[in-house]
Order: C-alpha cells, then structure tokens, then sequence
C-alpha cells in the first residue's frame, strides 16, 4: 500500500492528493500502472513511422486497451491520413504527371518530400508528449474522434 509522501498515512496509488493532510502525492505514486504491451505514448509516437505507422494505427483504433486513450486514437488517425495522403500522391498525382506532355515536374517528388518531413516533425513531436494538429489532418482526425 502506497502512503501519502507530506504525511505518511496510507494513501490510494491512484491519489493526487492526500486524503489527510491535502499533500500533492508524488507521480510515481499518483500514476496507473501500464499493463504489459504497448504504452498509449509509445503507440502515438510508432502511428507516425513513415510506410509502418498505418499497422500500429489501424492497431490501435481496433484494440479494446486504447478505447479511452483519446490522445493516442487522435495520432493513430492523423497518422492514418497522412498515410492515405502518401497513397494519394503516389497512387494517383504521379500517373498523372506521367501523361502530361514534354518534361515531367517534380511535383509528385516534392509532394512525397513534404509528407516525410510531416512525419518526422510529427514524431519528434509526439516523443516529447505533445499533441500537435496539423492543419487538414488534424481536422478530420478531430472530426474522426
């Protein structure tokens, strides 16, 4: 049994303050403990691995562990749709590009690039703990929610 960390009493693990004195409980003591398996931390950031993360996010929007974990549903489905993004460009902008008369642009390549640098930016971000929502992404995984 874990006890309040200003005075000593027995305390709930789940408490952030103590019952008796009003004493802000340590995190360690105040924390649910994880099950074994992926963290809703750990699972946000792998939603976000370039050509991976549509596994870990289909994985997560299906598993009955992350059914109240909102922060992680939100970057599984973000993540999703900048997948389908990626689907988007090299599935159908680059055939495309390729009927156009003369010289090829670069758009689709461009276009690829941006999307990677969206997932990096996003997993450095989610490693640290934030919740950043893109711009259309965001949104629809907003809506999604």
């Amino acid at each position: 049994m874990p006890y309040c960390t200003q005075c000593g009493k027995p305390a709930l693990g789940t408490d952030l303050y103590c019952r008796h004195c009003g004493g802000r409980q340590a995190a360690s003591s105040a924390a649910p403990r994880q099950g074994p398996g992926l963290s809703p931390q750990a699972a946000s950031v792998l939603c976000y691995v370039p050509w991976f993360g549509w596994v870990v996010a289909l994985y997560v929007l299906a598993s009955e562990k992350f059914r109240g974990a909102v922060d992680a549903r939100f970057h599984a489905y973000q993540g999703l749709y900048i997948f389908v993004a990626w689907l988007l460009v090299d599935w159908v902008v680059d055939p495309w590009l390729r009927f156009l008369p003369g010289r090829k642009p670069p758009l689709d390549h461009l276009l690829e690039l941006g999307l990677i640098v969206i997932w990096i930016i996003m997993l450095v971000n989610t490693s640290k703990g934030r919740r950043y929502s893109l711009p259309v992404f965001g949104e629809l995984a907003e809506r999604s929610l």
